[in-house]
Formats: C-alpha cells, structure tokens, sequence
C-alpha cells in the first residue's frame, strides 16, 4: 500500500464522516436551533467561564486532546499490522470518538457548563455521580503523574556514570525546556494583548507565530538550564498549580491556541513527508495483519482487546469527555461552534494518527525504532530528507518533532489538572448546586479551587517521582472505562429529554466490553505474577484496581440501564 493512497483514502472518508453523521447529529440532538447563551456568556466570572473565538478554542481543545496519545497509540498497536489499525482509526473516529466527544460537550453545555459527573448526577443518581468522580479523579492524578514524568524527562539533564553533568547528551533537553518555557512567555502576553488590549486575533496570531519561530531559534542555540529531572518535576507541579487557577485568558487559552499552530506544523510536514516520498508500506517490515494473536516475546497479546484499549485517543478515548465538559464547555462562544471544534477535532486526531501509521513504516525502513518520538519524529523526518533537495533538513526538522511532542504533553498536563481540580471540587456539591453556591462550612474549602488544586498536584507530583509506573499498565481500560461511562452519561440525558440517542448504545456496550474483557485479563496476568512469586506491590496494586473498576463498571452501567429502560433517577 502506498502512504499517500492510504492518506487521502482516509481524509476523504474522514471529510466525508463529518459533513453526513455530523451534520446527522446535529439535527437529531437539535444543536445549534436554540437562541440560549452558552455557559461561558451566562456564567463568566473571568477565570474558567470565559467566552473564547472559535479558533482560540479549537487551538485549546485540540491541544489538549491530542498531546502524545494519537501517536504513541497506533505505534503500540502496530505489532497487529497497519490494516487493522487504520480501521479502527476511521471507525473508531466516526462513530465512537467524535460521537463522544460532540455529545460529551452539548450535554455539559446544557448542565451549566459542567462535567460529565454533573450530568450522571442530574440523569442518573448522586451515587453515580460520586462513584464516577471519583474514579476520573484518581485517572487524572495518574495522567499528572505520567505527563509531568514525561515533560521532566524531556527536559532534564543526563549524567555519566560517575554522575557528572553530560552537556552534549543534555543539550537537546535543555533546548527543549528553554523553548517551552519562553513559549508561556509569549502565551502570557498573547493573552494581554487580546484580551486587555482588543488587538485584533489576525495580527496578534501572526506575531504569535513569529514569536513562536523567534523562540525556537533561542532555544535551539541558547539552553543553559541544565537541571535534573527531579528539579524539573518540582517545577512542573508549581506551573501546573499555577495554571490550574489562573484565568484561562492568561494562559490556558492563549497558549493553546498558539501551541495548536506547532501541531498544524507537525501535521503539515507530516503531509509534505508523505507526499514528497509518498513510500510503500514494505510487507516484510511493516504487514497489513499479523493475525488476532501475536508473540511479541513478552507473550501473547490479542488483538481484542488489546487493539481497541491501545489506540486511544486516535479513535476513543475517555479523557476527551472530561476535556469537553470540563473546559471547553466553560468556554464556547456559541452552540453551533461544538461541532468543528468537538467532532471536527476528534477527526482530526485521527488524521494524526493515520500519519503516525506511515511514520511507522519508514521508521522501521530507516532503523528509527528507540521508542515512540524517535520512530514519529524520525520517520517524519527521514519522508521529508528523502524529497530531492531536502536531505539537510532531517536533523533540524528531528528535533523540531520532539520539541513539539514534548509541548503537548505540557499542554495534556496542565489541562488534566485543571479538570482534577473541577473533579474534586464537584464531588462534595449536591445536585445542580455550583461552587459559588457553597458559602459556609467545611465544604467551603473543599470546594475552595486553591485547595483542590493544591492536593491535586501534590498527589500527582509525589506519584509521578516515585511508582506510577507500577500501575500505568491499568490506565489504558481506565481511560477507555471513562469513555464507555461518558457514552453511558450523554445516552441517559438523551434519553431523559427524549432525543434520539441510539447512536450511543452500541459504541457504549461495546467499549464497556473492551474494558471489563481488558481488566479481566490483567487481573489473570497479574495473578500470574503474584503466584510465580518474588513480585512488589505493583501486581497487587493492579489487581485490587482492577477488580475495583469492574465492579465499578458494573454499578454505573446497572443504573444507566435502568435510566435508559425508563426506571426514574433516585437521589
């Protein structure tokens, strides 16, 4: 198969997905037929409810829902051949995700800007309510725990093996951090400019992206921060503490709108890599399938569920729910902008991840095979060096990769703390009850954004420096627990004000089957381990988490069926 065919197959089948089923779920949920004032009008208080452009909000949202997933899934998935995840990207991307994420925003828009907690709350019961939040909480400290890892390990400096300070090996790192760390500059500034001094968006987005350019020129040539990883990790959970209760305007908003721009980049060298090379996909490096069950000497691994837990945010993912109704519902302008920037959004995650494919196979043909950013980034860039004429680029345009990757794992990261913050902070209040409506008591200050933020980061820094690890192998059905539970929430709203909303039944019952399937082999796996002995608190962890999710699994999807089949919502 040819890259490029594979590429506009799949962008037509995309574009067309979004014109017929989009527009299809539009009229069907009445989006956009309303005169009611979005959330961000109605309930502007300047720090999370703040009306952004259409462009400035799909720069966040996109941001936020892409960071490494749609690259780091279909590499981990590939060891089941290209065709198989190709599939599952426009499937998955058409009739899972983007019906996820589009539905997940219209119904927090419709519940006060709140999130998909609120939502089981006011359609199912406060015991579903409480249940779900409290396992999105506890994925989200673990995705702060993972992406603060991954920015500090890109940014800090390596050692030798007598501990003394490598500077050729850290210099890319410290470029890295430097670049990042001028780019909240700039985003800080952006946001002063637009929103206090009503410069016009064209002329402020084009000094963004000069600044943006000017920056990367800096950083690439002057670095002198050399700090550890563990340094660095203190510093990321003090910026993400920071920036989980500053106005979105400030930052939130502004940085992602221009953090958006070096993913459209990366897209487009992507693009030029594929059309300029247009490679085949070689059989023997790279096969079409590899069959339901394959020995990747690690063991067996099967393609159900495996597949469908793996590729994640480029065909479903969980965290997308959370990011729809948790900040880009606080933010949108205007009913109809939901679906370019929640279903055209998502498809467009999956145009990454179809790229990521081809990136895999001329990593393999080119020996980038050391681990997810160097086969993205080195097979990106080895397409582009091989067009005539562009062989100098590769090493240049390499970094630039990484630089970028590196950046929307910042983006995820500190997005995903804002949410925990909304997760904490909406556990303790009753039903259609707000944090402005808690004015006494200990509540107060559970409720209080400082302290939830607090707590937040300091349980998600501390686990990020010491085991999370030992249980990230959970957080693929976790995440994809979330998605089937968000499914669940969106159905039973729909349901409750008597819109159509089959088109969420299968997708639900089949994601909740990928995911119980899925934590009933870890279960076993990890059984395994336990029992051949010798092994440390990360097996029993698993175990007991996954057993608990199960259950949980099995709760929320037994009131959802009765919501669902007509059974009346109890407190």
């Amino acid at each position: 198969m040819n890259t490029l065919v594979l590429v506009l197959v799949s962008v037509a089948i995309l574009v067309c997905g979004y014109i017929f089923y989009g527009g299809w779920l539009c009229r069907q949920w009445g989006v956009g037929e309303g005169k009611e004032e979005t959330p961000a009008h109605t309930m502007e208080d300047g720090v999370d409810y703040v009306p952004a452009k259409a462009p400035v909000l799909m720069g966040h949202h996109f941001s936020s829902i892409a960071g490494a997933g749609p690259i780091t899934g279909p590499i981990n998935a590939a060891l089941f051949g290209w065709v198989p995840v190709c599939l599952w990207i426009l499937i998955g991307g058409i009739f899972f995700g983007g019906v996820h994420d589009f539905g997940a925003l219209i119904a927090s828009i419709r519940h006060k800007g709140q999130s998909i907690g609120e939502v089981i709350s006011a359609n199912m019961s406060k015991r579903a309510k409480r249940l779900f939040l409290i396992f999105a909480y506890l994925t989200l400290l673990l995705v702060v725990a993972a992406f603060a890892s991954i920015v500090a390990s890109t940014f800090g400096a390596k050692y030798d093996e007598a501990g003394a300070l490598d500077m050729a090996a850290s210099a890319s790192n410290a470029s890295v951090a430097m670049v990042s760390l001028l780019f909240i500059l700039i985003a800080i500034v952006f946001g002063f400019c637009v929103y206090r001094r009503n410069m016009p968006m064209s002329i402020s987005t084009v000094l963004g992206i000069v600044a943006i350019v000017i920056i990367m020129a800096i950083g690439m040539n002057f670095h002198p921060l050399y700090l550890s990883t563990n340094t660095w990790m203190i510093i990321v959970g003090v910026y993400i503490a920071i920036a989980s209760v500053a106005p979105v305007w400030i930052l939130l908003q502004p940085r992602d709108y221009l953090s958006s721009f070096l993913l459209y980049a990366m897209l487009a060298v992507a693009v030029i890599g594929v059309v300029g090379a247009h490679p085949t996909i070689d059989p023997e490096l790279f096969p079409a399938f590899t069959g339901f069950a394959v020995d990747n000497g690690n063991g067996v691994q099967y393609m159900f569920p495996i597949l469908f837990t793996t590729v994640a945010c480029g065909a479903i993912s969980g965290f997308h729910s959370l990011v729809s109704s948790g900040t880009t519902s606080k933010q949108l302008d205007k009913e109809s902008d939901a679906k370019p920037i929640a279903y055209g959004g998502m498809l467009l995650e999956c145009v990454l991840a179809i790229l990521t494919v081809c990136a895999i196979a001329y990593a393999r043909a080119t020996g980038h095979t050391a681990g997810a950013t160097d086969i993205f980034a080195g097979g990106i860039a080895a397409m582009v060096a091989a067009i005539p004429g562009l062989a100098g680029l590769e090493n240049v345009l390499y970094t630039l990769l990484v630089l970028t990757y590196s950046a929307f794992c910042l983006t995820s990261l500190d997005t995903a703390t804002r949410l925990a913050r909304f997760m904490f902070q909406e556990f303790w209040l009753e039903p259609g009850q707000t944090v402005a409506d808690v004015k006494e008591g200990h509540k107060k200050l559970l409720v209080n954004p400082y302290f939830a933020t607090a707590i937040t980061v300091v349980i998600g820094i501390l686990l990020g420096m010491t085991g999370y690890a030992k249980i990230w192998g959970l957080f693929g059905s976790a995440n994809q627990l979330l998605a089937g539970l968000g499914l669940l929430a969106v159905a039973a709203w729909l349901a409750n004000i008597g819109k159509n909303n089959k088109m969420f039944l299968f997708p639900m019952a089949f994601m909740m089957v990928v995911t119980i399937s899925s934590l009933v082999i870890t279960v076993i796996n990890q059984a395994g381990i336990i029992s051949a002995g010798g092994a440390d608190w990360g097996p029993y962890a698993q175990v007991v988490l996954a057993v608990l999710l199960i259950i949980l699994a099995i709760l929320l999807v037994i009131e959802g069926v009765q919501t669902l089949f007509g059974k009346k919502k109890t407190a």
